[in-house]
């Protein structure tokens, strides 16, 4: 039991510092990150509704259920017709996909280059075990198969002596590693 200071209130229970950081108004953010990681609810967190584009919202466009796997490739259309006219118009933008392929992130970033817009990847690198249980734990249940394929394609983009994202065209690649770094982080605005 924590001892009460002179004035009677209980001291403070010390916490970590929030993660900080800045990113560019006009950008675009990219989240990656397997299925169940959590980047919906981290860029819901973070950004308005408004500038968050999703991939699975998109699939409910064009099939009538986010989760109609058919119905990517359309969905994916609608997506990039979307950022293209977001970032012609120098509105900051949130990519909700996986993301965990190179050629994903490649046709994100080629319309960015394409307006001079800054780029920003917020990786969600969490251990496997979590982000399976996460995703058993969700209401929409991607197949544990599909997620150990994202996992294994963010190992490849992440690991080796020169990892694959770093020479991807990013002015920043935010990796975050654990649910309480995830929990701290803080994001801020600078007009660009």
């Amino acid at each position: 039991m924590r001892a009460a200071t002179r004035s009677g209130a209980l001291p403070r229970k010390s916490r970590p510092l929030a993660l900080e950081f800045v990113v560019p108004d006009p950008s675009l953010i990219v989240m990656v990150g397997a299925a169940g990681s959590g980047k919906s609810t981290f860029a819901e967190r973070h950004f308005e509704a408004s500038e968050i584009l999703s991939s699975d919202r998109f699939r409910a466009v064009v099939s009538g259920d986010e989760t109609d796997q058919s119905a990517t490739r359309g969905a994916f259309s609608l997506l990039h017709r979307e950022l293209d006219r977001r970032l012609a118009a120098g509105s900051l933008t949130v990519v909700d996909a996986t993301n965990v392929q190179r050629s994903a992130r490649r046709a994100l970033l080629v319309r960015a280059h394409a307006t001079k817009t800054p780029a920003i990847a917020i990786i969600l690198d969490l251990q496997p075990a979590t982000v399976l249980a996460r995703n058993a734990d969700r209401g929409r249940v991607v197949d544990a198969t599909v997620v150990r394929r994202h996992l294994a394609q963010l190992r490849a983009s992440l690991d080796g002596s020169e990892p694959v994202i770093e020479g991807e065209g990013f002015v920043r690649i935010v990796v975050l590693r654990d649910s309480a770094d995830i929990d701290r982080v803080r994001i801020s605005r600078t007009p660009r």
